[in-house]
């Protein structure tokens, strides 16, 4: 069976920085830094969790906390007795263009006794927090981005994801047409192709990947190739190449495409994010 995660961890990579391990007690808040998410572990001790005008959320046993996306927060917690915790900041490639990180809910909490099968990276990951063992950073952070794909299995094999990419990943037929689109992107897929992949009749396959997914397979499969443009263009990549990688027959293709699903033409859109586009040619 082909593996649903593998494909996007490829082309859209995580990468974790730990920033704190140990005790933490009273108030904390931490910022809405750009392009950074957070991942928290909370071994012990009780906690409240405020997102400005939301309502508080209660920590009260060993839990994750998840912030895909920059979300101003604030800890508080008892001033003698604290929390002892492992706190990473969380940067996903492609920021919020991620299909990762637009399939994820803007905060999760999840006790740690329901990641089935992440008991032995917890303990490691702790005890190597304990320690200040030779590249004990490098160690930790590798660690925080393994335990960040066990959330993700987590939430797809417990259904507990809302409509989109990764409910869809978590439907037995679906996955694997969604699998088929993130692998082959450049394939000139049609509904029927699709749904050959995913075992069902077009009709039933249409209606249920629209039900599951949020959206046409034809809209999903321009959502990832844009997604996968945008990664391309800021990685320096020409128009030429990427129309090939992406599944348009020329730069023109790719361009008229891209400024229908952004508003803007690739040019305009690098320098909105501040980047060069002198290497681009003039395709509007």
């Amino acid at each position: 069976m082909a593996d649903r995660l593998a494909a996007l961890l490829t082309h859209f990579a995580v990468t974790a920085k730990v920033f704190h391990t140990g005790v933490l007690c009273g108030i904390h808040d931490l910022a809405d830094e750009q392009a950074v998410g957070y991942l928290h572990l909370i071994r012990r001790g009780r906690l409240v969790v405020s997102h400005g005008q939301g309502a508080a959320v209660q920590v009260t046993e060993p839990s994750l906390l998840l912030y895909p996306l920059p979300m101003a927060h604030r800890f508080i917690s008892d001033g003698d007795q604290g929390i002892d915790t492992a706190c990473a900041r969380l940067h996903f490639d492609g920021g919020a263009a991620n299909p990762i990180v637009a399939a994820l809910p803007a905060f999760s909490c999840l006790p740690l006794a329901e990641l089935e099968g992440a008991g032995g990276i917890l303990d490691l990951l702790f005890n190597e927090a304990a320690r200040q063992h030779c590249g004990r950073q490098a160690v930790l952070d590798r660690l925080f981005e393994v335990l960040l794909i066990q959330v993700l299995r987590h939430l797809m094999e417990h259904g507990q994801t809302q409509a989109g990419m990764l409910a869809g990943m978590a439907h037995p037929r679906l996955r694997h047409a969604l699998v088929a689109m993130h692998e082959q992107a450049a394939r000139d897929w049609t509904l029927a192709a699709l749904a050959v992949q995913a075992g069902m009749s077009r009709s039933v396959f249409a209606h249920t990947f629209r039900e599951v997914v949020g959206c046409t397979p034809g809209m999903y499969l321009q959502r990832w190739r844009m997604a996968l443009a945008q990664k391309l263009l800021l990685q320096g990549q020409s128009l030429k190449l990427i129309a090939g990688d992406t599944g348009y027959g020329s730069e023109a293709a790719l361009s008229r495409a891209f400024k229908a699903q952004t508003g803007l033409s690739p040019r305009q859109w690098l320098g909105q994010r501040g980047q060069r586009p002198a290497s681009l040619p003039t395709v509007q």
